[in-house]
């Protein structure tokens, strides 16, 4: 989820600037006297959603479990219990629903998965990265994600890349890192070419459950 940032610099940590709703007339003249800045610190699942929509957050998942060990390529599916840092909340989420094997357009419709990254838009609405309508980026959230380019360009190759690393370029630069740093779990498991992208997804598809979010918008 959205965290308060550390003094210690890390990855996906951005300043976002908001100025809050104005109330009446005196308060729109004031116009942005009053912003504020909040900084924050991004999940790689919560960066992939706001660059690609809900397959690149569920890719970002997939590969981090695949990283600890437990996802293999194929028809995907879960080998144990995840070791390591605690799961974010929709890594946790997919590995739950990986105990049946799963395709990733079959893992997008788990209920379990659907939920989370209701959840994860939610709060990132309420970071002012996304907004509600008209659905998608707000200037901060793009701002964001040009500013974490500038500081971490896309690594040539995997070797001597750690797996945070690994999955930070994942979210930030979508199917050119996931074939220039895992492209044998990449193909296989059929996470670009015809197996799909984690681009921008087509307009119409749903974000989470409900909630009204076209993933194409976010």
């Amino acid at each position: 989820m959205v965290q308060r940032a550390s003094t210690t610099p890390v990855l996906g940590h951005i300043e976002v600037t908001r100025s809050p709703p104005a109330r009446g007339r005196r308060a729109s003249r004031r116009g942005c006297a009053m912003a504020r800045s909040t900084t924050v610190v991004l999940e790689p699942h919560e960066i992939a959603l706001i660059r690609g929509g809900r397959r690149a957050a569920v890719t970002v998942a997939v590969l981090d479990l695949h990283l600890r060990g437990v996802v293999r390529a194929g028809t995907m599916r879960t080998s144990g219990p995840a070791t390591g840092a605690a799961l974010p909340p929709l890594t946790g989420a997919v590995h739950a629903a990986l105990y049946r094997p799963a395709g990733m357009g079959q893992l997008l419709q788990r209920q379990a998965v659907r939920t989370a990254l209701a959840e994860a838009r939610d709060d990132l609405m309420s970071a002012g990265l996304l907004r509600g309508f008209p659905p998608g980026r707000t200037g901060a959230a793009r701002r964001s994600l040009r500013e974490l380019r500038d500081r971490h360009p896309l690594p040539a190759d995997r070797a001597g890349q750690p797996a945070a690393e690994i999955l930070f370029a994942v979210a930030l630069y979508g199917d050119r890192a996931l074939t220039a740093l895992v492209p044998r779990f990449t193909r296989e498991a059929g996470l670009t070419g015809r197996g799909g992208t984690t681009e921008r997804e087509l307009p119409g598809a749903s974000c989470g459950s409900g909630g009204g979010l076209s993933c194409a918008s976010v």
